[in-house]
Order: structure tokens, then C-alpha cells, then sequence
């Protein structure tokens, strides 16, 4: 059993915590820190192409495990499709079917209509490009068969609170992760820079570019593009992070809170996972014993874990006003990253490690547990798993690795990291 067991159906009602899949590794990483729910994608139909994704038995796979642990599947079937990308979608919806897939993601109403008539047994959850903003779309899309509403980006807490009021559909809120600079994801800069289609999937992410002017008479020549005289980086937004409005979202009827990251890494879909599991069981805790989720304000500890995940910084979007230059990042596309993923627990005794960063004898490597505050430890020593004795190791190594003090409790698919 692993240390962050779903929580949906213990004490006080919570909202399901649902997690990015980008692969099968990043599946087990997200059931193993207490994802209630996990969204993945085939090889068609979804919006993040250039994932892992799965094939059939890849999702055979994915929906065998997630269930085997107690965590549903959504499959997302979210492109906005035209005419030729129809092709092949109803053997397709049969097959989720058969594989017993939890939910379907979906945002085209064609998509939506196809699925109701062919597999009217699967719930339909409708995607955050679908931009549902207010209470008469959430009651329009309710009476299309929808029973779970990802809600637009765009929302402020009260405009949440009121479709709640308004609504008895399930209601889904992005919590944490990239934000595309367009409304509700709907973004056109790829499909003009590069011909890949971010609405088929395929976004190339120039929201993230540095840009410069060049005059054509003057190739080569580049002119800086500033902003404010704050740099070049003019639509490239900090991270969502709702992590201390959880409480808020609680109060507000949120049914779920979603995690972006499909196409991040495993040790970022781990160390997300497990902050805001850690944050909903600390809430839970309180709310049984009597304080209401609106008075909690979140300990420090969680400031501190935030702090050590991400690169982008944070904003709370549209939450509780409208965003503004303050969310952006006009000077630079990342802040420098302090502390990295190291490796993957792949055996407990001895400790064997998949490494994911260079690791060397005498690093100090923080265990993420099911403790909000990691466990830190020296590594005294390593070897192959033959027994060959090693001073460092590269991505990729599995390597044997003795630490001082030793870790005690210990789990496979646990993650490490380290400070740079």
C-alpha cells in the first residue's frame, strides 16, 4: 500500500485530487503520492500530442494499475476536431469502453454528441477549453449529458461559488501548473510560427520564446523587444498555484482539483502530487476537529515545499482579481531551479535508485515521505547493482546507494532530490 492512499471516501468530503499522466512511469508516480484520479491521453484525439500518450495496451496497462490502487482513469478526447480527424474516433470510444475507462475529456459538442450515441455508458467531463464561465453554459451543458465541468481558467472564486449555487454537475478547478497566455487555452501563436496545431495537440509553446525585431534591411541585427523595459518574454505567464485558496475551494462545493503537467517530469508530477495531498489531508484533520475550511491558512512547511517545485514562480490567475503585470515574467522564461529530482526509488532493500540528475558521494538528498517535511540524508556511498564501487553517477543509472543516516520506511516509486 503506498503512503498517500486515495482519500475520497474518509471523514469530511474532499474534493478528488486529479493528476497529469503523461506516461506510465508518471501514472505510478502520481498513484503512489495520493492522486484520487489521474488524466492521460491515447495516441489521437488529445491535446498534448507530444506526451508519452498510450497506445491500446498502453491504456489496458495504465487503467489495469490505476484501478488495481483505487484511482480512476480519464481519457482524454479533448481536440477541437475537424472533419478528418472524425476518422476512426467510434471504434476508438468503444475501446476506452471496453477498457472500462473512468470518464472521457471532452471539449468539441461533436465530439461530445459522437460519444453520448456510441458509449452512453461513459461520463462525459467537459474540458477547460470548452470556457465555461458562468451558470447559464454550466446549466446548458449539463442538460448535454455532461456530468463533470472543468471550469474556465478565467474564474474568479465568487463567479465559482455562484455555478455552484446554480448547478448540481460536478465542478472541476485547475489548480496548479502552466498557464497558456490565450483565453481558456485557445491559442493560435503555434499554429502561425510553426504550422503545429496547439487545438489538434501539438502546441511548440512560443508563449515561452525571447523575442527580438529585426529590421529586413538589417538581417542578423536584432533589436531587443521590451515590455515595461522589463525584457523580451512578453507572453510568458508565471504558474497557476492555488495551494492556500484549497480552503476556499473546499468551502466552495469543488468537486475536483486538477494538477496540469502531462507533459512535465516525473519528479515535478510527484512532488505536486504529494503537496497538495499533504495539503488536503492537513485540512481534513482540521475540519475534524471542528474549524471550518474558510478560517485554515495552510503552516509554512508548505511555503517551503512550494518553494523547492517549479521554475515560473506563481500567480493566482484570475482567483481573486484580475491578473496582471505582476503575473507575468517579462525578463527571463524561468527562474533558476535550486533543487532537482535525483532519482526514483526502485528497490528497498538494499536501496537501489534510478537516477534522473548527476548524483555523487557526499550529496545531501531530501526522501520525499508521506512527511510535509522531507527527509534529509547524506549518500556515503554507492555501486553498481554488480558491485562495482562508484563516485558519481549519471541519468539513467540504476545505482545501490548506502546513506547516512540510513532511511527507514522507504517505499518503491518514491522520489529524491537534491539541492543544486
Amino acid at each position: 500500500m503506498p503512503p498517500f492512499p486515495p482519500a475520497t471516501d474518509r471523514g469530511p468530503r474532499l474534493p478528488e485530487l486529479l493528476a497529469p499522466a503523461g506516461s506510465f512511469d508518471k501514472l505510478v508516480t502520481a498513484v503512489h503520492y495520493g492522486a484520487d484520479a489521474v488524466y492521460l491521453g491515447g495516441k489521437t484525439f488529445s491535446l498534448r500530442a507530444r506526451a508519452g500518450n498510450f497506445d491500446e495496451d498502453g491504456l489496458r496497462q495504465a487503467v489495469a494499475y490505476a484501478h488495481a490502487h483505487g484511482v480512476k482513469v480519464y481519457v482524454t478526447v479533448n481536440i477541437f476536431a475537424h472533419n478528418r480527424d472524425l476518422e476512426g474516433l467510434e471504434p476508438y470510444l468503444r475501446m476506452l469502453r471496453d477498457l472500462q475507462a473512468d470518464g472521457l475529456i471532452v471539449s468539441d459538442p461533436g465530439i461530445l454528441a459522437l460519444a453520448r450515441r456510441i458509449v452512453p455508458d461513459l461520463p462525459l467531463h467537459l474540458s477547460t477549453q470548452a470556457n465555461v464561465t458562468n451558470r447559464a453554459s454550466a446549466r446548458f451543458w449539463a442538460e448535454q449529458g455532461v456530468c463533470r465541468l472543468n471550469l474556465a481558467r478565467e474564474l474568479g472564486l465568487e463567479e465559482i461559488r455562484a455555478i455552484r449555487a446554480a448547478t448540481g454537475v460536478e465542478l472541476e478547478v485547475f489548480v496548479h501548473g502552466a498557464l497558456c497566455i490565450s483565453y481558456s487555452g485557445r491559442c493560435m501563436l503555434s499554429n502561425y510560427f510553426t504550422g503545429r496545431n496547439a487545438n489538434l495537440g501539438d502546441c511548440a509553446h512560443p508563449c515561452r520564446y525571447s523575442y527580438a525585431v529585426v529590421e529586413e534591411k538589417r538581417p542578423g541585427h536584432y533589436f531587443p523587444v521590451e515590455e515595461d523595459e522589463r525584457g523580451t518574454y512578453i507572453f510568458n505567464s508565471r504558474d497557476l498555484c492555488l495551494l492556500h485558496h484549497l480552503p476556499s475551494l473546499v468551502d466552495a462545493g469543488v468537486d475536483a482539483i486538477k494538477i496540469e503537467g502531462r507533459m512535465k517530469s516525473v519528479g515535478y508530477v510527484g512532488a505536486v502530487v504529494r503537496l497538495y495531498r499533504l495539503a488536503l489531508e492537513w485540512i481534513r484533520e482540521q475540519l475534524l476537529s471542528g474549524q471550518p475550511a474558510v478560517s485554515l491558512t495552510l503552516p509554512e512547511a508548505f511555503d517551503n515545499e512550494l518553494s523547492k517545485i517549479g521554475t515560473r514562480g506563481q500567480t493566482e490567475n484570475f482567483f481573486r482579481a484580475r491578473p496582471s503585470s505582476a503575473d507575468m515574467l517579462y525578463d527571463r522564461m524561468r527562474f533558476e531551479q535550486k533543487f532537482v529530482p535525483v532519482g526514483i526509488v526502485r528497490a528497498v532493500e538494499p536501496l537501489l535508485i534510478e537516477t534522473r540528475h548527476v548524483l555523487n558521494c557526499g550529496d545531501h538528498i531530501e526522501y520525499l515521505g508521506p512527511s510535509i517535511e522531507p527527509d534529509t540524508v547524506t549518500v556515503s556511498a554507492m555501486h553498481l547493482e554488480d558491485g562495482t564501487p562508484m563516485s558519481r553517477a549519471n541519468p539513467g543509472n540504476l545505482v545501490v546507494v548506502r546513506t547516512d543516516p540510513p532511511l527507514r520506511h522507504v517505499e518503491p516509486h518514491a522520489l529524491l532530490r537534491k539541492h543544486l
